[in-house]
């Protein structure tokens, strides 16, 4: 059974079953695109990384939301992510 969402101060999050660390890091990268398909193990990322289904509540978008434990990574991956 899938985990359940839950409320931060900023979005809605519904946790990925593909996710190795469950846990919400300090880096984020919010991607606007809903459906895209997002292969973290593909980024040969150093630390650790979760990805959600989010929606933002500032502005109610729907999108995705990639957690980071190195700041490194969360640039690495702004950097080389492009939306299918």
């Amino acid at each position: 059974m899938a985990e359940a969402a839950f409320t931060t101060a900023d979005y809605k999050l519904y946790p990925s079953p593909r996710n190795t660390h469950r846990e919400v890091f300090l880096h984020e990268v919010f991607v606007p695109h809903p459906y895209a398909l997002i292969d973290l193990p593909s980024f040969h990322l150093k630390g650790r990384s979760s990805l959600f289904a989010a929606y933002r509540l500032a502005d109610g978008k729907h999108g995705q939301l990639v957690t980071f434990e190195l700041p490194a990574d969360a640039s690495s991956f702004s950097a080389r992510f492009r939306p299918d």
